[in-house]
């Protein structure tokens, strides 16, 4: 996957963004129980702190007796215009696939073009 404004840290997603008010980058760790965010001035620093505050987070979590990453169960709600849901039904069906599938292939190739 290559997207941009991402980076891991010990196998987990943080997303960066610049922070014109403080004249800083920021990260947050998506995907957990909780925040744990995290601001440097370079990139070297960045994955510095990163680290240190998702160790920090799990130290709590921890202590606190929480889980710390979000289980999920698969399922979403997508609220969609009706005429893009037929559309959508169209082409599934005569493609031969349920929606469901057609659904999550598209969703699966633009995960993976990101």
């Amino acid at each position: 996957m290559n997207t941009k404004n991402m980076i891991k840290v010990n196998g987990h997603t943080a997303i960066i963004a610049y922070d014109s008010e403080i004249d800083m980058l920021r990260g947050e760790f998506i995907g957990l129980n909780g925040g744990a965010d995290f601001y440097a001035t370079n990139i070297e620093d960045l994955h510095k702190e990163a680290e240190i505050s998702l160790n920090t987070f799990f130290e709590v979590c921890k202590e606190q007796g929480i889980e710390p990453v979000k289980q999920f169960s698969g399922k979403f709600n997508a609220r969609i215009p009706p005429a893009l849901h037929e559309k959508l039904v169209i082409v599934a069906t005569a493609q031969g696939k349920s929606l469901n599938d057609f659904v999550r292939q598209a969703l699966e190739h633009e995960v993976e073009c990101a």
